[in-house]
């Protein structure tokens, strides 16, 4: 048996606390008629209040939350089997990940953000297969295209910026890296999504760009950080930071070069966004879920029946029987105003 929401679990620690809310007001409710007159005088006066009633009724609305637990929690048992036909596009993210990306004019910095909202655009995808570049000076394949999310967030949380010994921002390689990780012989159903500072003095991105638009990918780039200007933390121990710098001894500022991001874009026929407090993925996937879907083939899964109707309508049925049942019990006889 497998369960939907094994969590809901814990609600059935409150029936402790129901039953002795029950009592706790039969308590009360019997000490404030001991001030009003004695007992046995108002059990005269008024209709008998049947404590084993009270606690059929009690018994009943315990059992009903019991399983309406049970219901919440969603009993799964007999296994079927159903053949599930995939449909997506394939989605590669080149994440930058040279040095300048531990700037930090975006909270906490450049690279541990990307990071961070690549993961949540990895929990948005839907049938899509998702891969994973990294570059700076070269680039290489971190996650091949998969539709497993789980190991593909795995690879992204691995990602440092001391993975490549060659340091700059290789655009142009890093667009011919994505190209050739998308392995299909297919001219559409493929997008890259490029995050970067746009540092690129090596290569002519713009002219990769066309050529993966030739292989029918579209390309989203996404610019991090500012164009201001910020030095580079490199170290940081007792709470100082070394910054970097150049073999002269001068500082090391790190800008976004949005200019050349936004070529990339154009001649990727997609989009290039600026990264504030979040990079837009969001929004890329809204442009995606329009896009055509290729057929990524058939599936055979097994899953569970849902059991939570049969707890639920035996929960309904006792809670319904429950407010039927009287508190109290008819008097066969008439007191007629004597007490013997």
């Amino acid at each position: 048996m497998k369960f939907g929401n094994p969590e809901y679990f814990l609600f059935w620690l409150l029936l402790p606390a129901i039953i002795g809310f029950f009592i706790w007001a039969y308590q009360r409710r019997k000490a404030a008629l001991a001030r009003f007159a004695a007992l046995e005088l108002i059990a005269k006066l008024t209709p008998s209040s049947d404590l084993s009633r009270q606690v059929v009724k009690w018994t009943m609305f315990c059992l009903f939350f019991f399983l309406l637990v049970i219901a919440l929690v969603r009993p799964r048992f007999g296994v079927k089997m159903e053949m599930v036909q995939r449909k997506g596009i394939d989605l590669i993210v080149a994440l930058d990940i040279s040095e300048s990306m531990l700037a930090e004019d975006i909270t906490p910095n450049r690279i541990d953000l990307a990071k961070h909202e690549i993961a949540k655009l990895i929990d948005l995808l839907k049938g899509d297969r998702i891969g994973l570049v990294v570059f700076a000076g070269e680039s290489f394949v971190q996650c091949p295209l998969t539709l497993d999310y789980g190991a593909a967030k795995m690879f992204l949380d691995a990602v440092t910026t001391g993975w490549v010994e060659r340091q700059g921002t290789a655009l142009a390689e890093a667009i011919a890296g994505a190209t050739e990780a998308f392995r299909s012989q297919s001219r559409k159903h493929k997008v890259l999504v490029l995050i970067s500072d746009g540092e690129d003095q090596e290569s002519d991105a713009a002219a990769a760009a066309k050529k993966a638009v030739d292989e029918g990918i579209i390309i989203y780039t996404i610019g991090v950080g500012s164009e201001s200007g910020v030095p580079i933390p490199m170290k940081k121990s007792g709470g100082n930071v070394v910054y970097k710098k150049d073999r002269s001894g001068n500082l090391v500022m790190t800008r976004l070069n949005s200019v050349m991001l936004e070529k990339i874009a154009i001649e990727g026929k997609g989009h290039y966004f600026h990264a504030g407090s979040n990079l837009e993925l969001s929004r890329i996937i809204g442009e995606i879920a329009s896009m055509e879907k290729k057929d990524l083939g058939a599936s055979k899964i097994t899953t569970y029946e849902e059991r939570y109707q049969i707890p639920l309508l035996l929960a309904l049925l006792l809670l319904l029987i429950e407010f039927f049942i009287p508190e109290r019990i008819r008097r066969k006889k008439e007191w007629k105003g004597r007490f013997e």
